[in-house]
């Protein structure tokens, strides 16, 4: 991953930003040191120099040590054991492999995949189908990877 820049975010942005994290906004603690760097990839706000937030789209979502942070109650999508070594290689999610999700999930939102024992998070990604199709199909695609234990971001330090 190449880093183009890397500059403070402005109040007003980061206003922004916590409004659509919404109830994810918590990650962003106050008297932080709030910084966004843009890559050859997408942009990835670090907070006390920690890549906690990636802007997918334009739109921010926690990454995988953000979300290590925060206590997941929405957006969350959970795979079985047996699923687990494929999504931390970076494996799109397949419906049989989901014992859980959140029922408001829509086709396009992005999600955060967790295992189902210790419910941690272990890749994000962009839902293919809503949260009730998940666990109800038996094949198929649910969940188009993003994020994973193990890739740039995750590895990333600056």
């Amino acid at each position: 991953m190449k880093i183009r820049k890397r500059y403070h975010l402005k109040k007003k942005m980061l206003k922004e930003v916590k409004i659509t994290l919404g109830e994810y906004s918590t990650i962003l603690k106050p008297k932080s040191k709030v910084e966004i760097i843009e890559t050859d990839m997408d942009d990835i706000i670090l907070i006390d120099g920690n890549p906690m937030i990636m802007m997918i789209d334009g739109e921010p979502f926690p990454t995988l040590k953000g979300a290590l942070e925060l206590d997941i109650k929405s957006r969350y999508v959970v795979v079985d054991m047996g699923a687990v070594k494929f999504v931390i290689k970076g494996a799109d999610i397949m419906s049989p492999g989901i014992t859980d999700a959140d029922p408001n999930i829509k086709e396009g939102d992005l999600v955060i995949i967790i295992e189902e024992t210790h419910r941690k998070p272990l890749a994000t990604g962009r839902s293919i189908i809503s949260g009730p199709e998940m666990v109800e199909n038996t094949s198929g695609k649910a969940v188009k990877s993003i994020h994973h234990i193990g890739d740039e971001i995750w590895d990333l330090t600056i």
